[in-house]
């Protein structure tokens, strides 16, 4: 078994190594580049969208707002809490810069990935609107790239049972059970129950708990991260010092923290930047290709708030928390030192507020995931195995809650990287066509000036 864990360890480091993040970067900086930097000035356009597309009458399942809350509610989890701590940690205060940067660029990818999916979805023969990499890779690229749309499908309909469940299942039992004392089996029976009322119902059921639960933490998340940083309000300075200061230099060894090297800054935080926002990995143009509209760009702006969202405002806020407490240099990692530095500054409250988001954020993931799990098997295996994958997807999360996890998350970690590779092959062969889609909008706008 130490054999096998060790042959996955390597194997997952070099799937996550520097190639990797320089593709996921470097798409991103090309798209960016390649769009004239469309995403950073339509953000404000972007939001105005998001807000008038809570309604929509044009064809799909769900609505735009509610699109975005269903791929929200795969991407806010663990990440945002845990990953952020582990990037403070392993590559110190400069990681949150190389976090920012993956952010700001991933936007574009993002943009990219639900313009494609609307562009090239399809209806199934359920009257479902389907859509993602597996469907732009196929109808996009056509004949010869058909291996490459399955190869994407099989690694997405798999990796989804470790990272968007077990991995998530694992995650609460272990934080509720830390806590408030509670056996593993009982908040694995509770969790299963939920899922199963939210999952059976389909993807609008999904959507409209996403479309509640995902604002609604999200706010109470940001406002307690708020109030921590306005009371440490005179120390913000030296910490936007400290982020910039250390992704540029190597961060001397204070506390219980050992040092961190330039090199491991930008590693952690690039890396944690994309497992947090998934910007290139494929999933979130699942959702986006189910929205009630019939204009890919207005989508695609929609979408990439989901990165804007995640990364660069819930993931600077438990950043800025443990900073600003000074639990970064404690020598604490993962959930351990997001959940230190809330209680530091919130005595008494602090630990609840981190178990709750924890909570909630990894139930919506397994409920987000599930669908993308869900489509990618219908890829490859037709409508009928959709009821057969739920029901496998419930069973995985008593099991993911109660189990030792080490293999199960290697195994995902590496298929979860290899879904990339046959998305940002496809943003790149078919950037002319969302150089070209932009290109018409904003002419389009114009002339409607």
């Amino acid at each position: 078994m130490e054999q096998l864990e060790s042959i996955l360890n390597e194997i997952s480091s070099q799937v996550w190594g520097p190639v990797m993040l320089a593709m996921l970067l470097g798409i991103g900086v090309y798209l960016t580049f390649g769009l004239k930097f469309f995403t950073f000035r339509k953000v404000l356009s972007a939001m105005l969208m998001l807000w008038q597309g809570r309604k929509s009458d044009k064809e799909g399942d769900i609505t735009p707002f509610q699109a975005l809350m269903t791929a929200l509610s795969a991407t806010i989890g663990t990440g945002n809490i845990a990953g952020v701590a582990t990037a403070i940690a392993l590559g110190g205060p400069g990681a949150v810069f190389w976090m920012w940067l993956t952010a700001l660029f991933g936007m574009a990818t993002k943009y990219a990935e639900a313009l494609l999916a609307v562009e090239y979805r399809e209806t199934d023969d359920q009257g479902r609107h389907v859509g993602g990499p597996m469907y732009y890779i196929k109808n996009g690229l056509k004949g010869n790239w058909n291996w490459l749309a399955a190869a994407f499908a099989f690694f997405g309909a798999f990796a989804a049972f470790g990272i968007g469940n077990m991995v998530q299942a694992n995650s609460v039992a272990d934080a509720v059970g830390s806590l408030f004392q509670i056996p593993d089996m009982y908040t694995a029976l509770a969790l299963t129950l939920l899922s199963a009322v939210v999952i059976l119902g389909g993807i609008q059921r999904i959507a409209e708990v996403a479309a509640s639960l995902v604002p609604m933490m999200a706010i109470a998340y940001i406002a307690c991260a708020l109030y921590i940083i306005c009371i440490h309000y005179q120390d913000i300075p030296a910490a936007f010092s400290l982020i910039l200061n250390s992704a540029f230099s190597e961060t001397a060894a204070v506390g219980g923290f050992s040092g961190a090297a330039v090199w491991a800054a930008i590693r952690f935080g690039v890396a944690r930047g994309v497992f947090s926002n998934e910007a290139g990995l494929g999933s979130a143009p699942i959702a986006h290709a189910a929205a009630k509209t019939n204009d890919p760009v207005q989508q695609g702006m929609i979408a990439m708030l989901g990165t804007f969202i995640d990364t660069l405002l819930i993931c600077t806020m438990t950043a800025l928390v443990i900073i600003l407490s000074g639990a970064w240099s404690s020598g604490e990692n993962g959930a351990a030192l997001s959940s230190l530095a809330f209680a530091t500054s919130l005595p008494g409250i602090g630990s609840y507020v981190v178990v709750l988001g924890l909570v909630v954020f990894a139930f919506t993931t397994i409920l987000g995931w599930s669908y993308y799990g869900e489509r990618c098997a219908e890829y490859l295996f037709g409508t009928k195995v959709i009821w057969p994958y739920r029901l496998l997807w419930l069973c995985a999360i008593p099991v993911g809650a109660m189990s030792k996890l080490t293999l199960v998350w290697l195994v995902a970690d590496i298929l979860n990287g290899m879904m990339a590779i046959p998305n940002l092959i496809a943003l790149a062969l078919l950037s002319p066509v969302i150089f070209s889609l932009t290109a018409q909008a904003l002419g389009a706008e114009k002339g409607k000036q």
